[in-house]
């Protein structure tokens, strides 16, 4: 079975003195050392967010990969995998196909499975409801 090539490059940025109020759409990688005040979404489906220890996101994310290290204060929608580090903190549901937690991550909230099936997969905009 071929591996699928990971996005692990940064198109962009927010700086740690920079905050965004509004809903953020995005392709390719996005990284997060500042504040985001609304919603994060993108359709692309090799998308990967990255939140610093510094990072905090006060909306609802839905990104296929996500990479937390800072705070997110919203429920997270990873269409594939979430990856919580130590100093992770989520104040909402965390819904996932595959998920990496490491010890002293903290999820106040519900850990959702969404199992993957062999249907084309369709991403959703933040406005559609996730079933």
């Amino acid at each position: 079975m071929a591996r699928k090539r990971v996005n692990t490059t940064i198109d962009t940025m927010i700086g740690i003195d920079t905050e965004i109020i509004g809903n953020l759409g995005f392709t390719g990688g996005l990284h997060i050392d500042g504040k985001v005040k609304g919603n994060i979404f993108s359709d692309d489906e090799n998308a990967l967010l990255t939140i610093s220890d510094t990072g905090v996101v006060e909306g609802n994310i839905k990104v296929n990969r996500i990479l937390l290290n800072g705070t997110i204060r919203g429920d997270a929608y990873a269409l594939n995998k979430i990856e919580l580090s130590s100093r992770a903190r989520v104040f909402g549901n965390v819904y996932y196909n595959l998920i990496e937690m490491g010890m002293g991550a903290e999820v106040n909230g519900q850990l959702i499975r969404k199992v993957e099936s062999n249907e084309p997969k369709k991403i959703l905009r933040l406005e559609e409801t996730i079933e």
